[in-house]
């Protein structure tokens, strides 16, 4: 992800048969992550940002300003952050830091009981919204026009290389089950190998 001056945990390097599994490349993921979650760019995670998040995702989806469409998706992302990023947060939190984000997220990578839980909703939350037919899975353009709306320099080539890389069973969708998978491991894994470190499109540290 970018250089950025926040804390890093001690980097933690296991050797396996094809390299190394550090911290850094999870720390540099969840501030990649982070960057564009921001969507406001304040250095601050808070509600107006899944609103900005929301309709941003909606425009790329076709969805009219204003429409019922919209308010769906709005609805959708609001419970993302009240019920996700603001839970065991104390009463009265308003915005989530940097480091509170990075420390918060990174902690996940250890507990898979956590990811699953907290993550998995995310994704089904995710996969709601991304799932514009109502098939129960994504297809390549479903995929990145979703992911368009979060990552505004996404090309066409590099989201149709990272869908390639995420369709494990390469049946041409992503099923519940893979876009589950991408998600807890672009947030949780430190395997460069990973084939969730595809999640945002093609990226340094994705191999």
């Amino acid at each position: 992800m970018t250089s950025l001056n926040v804390p890093r945990p001690r980097s933690r390097e296991i050797a396996t048969g094809g390299g190394t599994l550090s911290d850094d490349l999870l720390i540099a993921k969840i501030n990649h992550g982070f960057d564009h979650l921001d969507a406001d760019g304040d250095g601050l995670l808070t509600e107006r940002d899944h609103v900005l998040m929301s309709h941003s995702v909606a425009r790329s989806l076709g969805h009219q300003e204003g429409s019922e469409a919209e308010a769906v998706i709005v609805r959708a992302y609001l419970t993302v952050w009240h019920d996700l990023h603001l839970a065991g947060k104390p009463a009265g939190t308003e915005a989530i830091t940097r480091e509170q984000f990075v420390a918060s997220t990174g902690a996940l990578a250890d507990d898979p009981q956590a990811a699953r839980e907290i993550l998995g909703a995310l994704a089904e939350a995710f996969l709601a919204v991304a799932d514009a037919d109502r098939s129960g899975t994504v297809d390549a353009g479903e995929f990145f026009v979703f992911q368009r709306g979060h990552f505004a320099g996404l090309c066409r080539d590099d989201a149709d290389e990272a869908f390639r890389r995420l369709d494990l069973d390469g049946d041409g969708t992503l099923s519940a089950a893979e876009f589950t998978s991408a998600i807890i491991e672009y947030w949780t894994s430190r395997d460069p190998a990973a084939p969730g470190n595809w999640w945002t499109g093609k990226a340094p540290y994705a191999l």
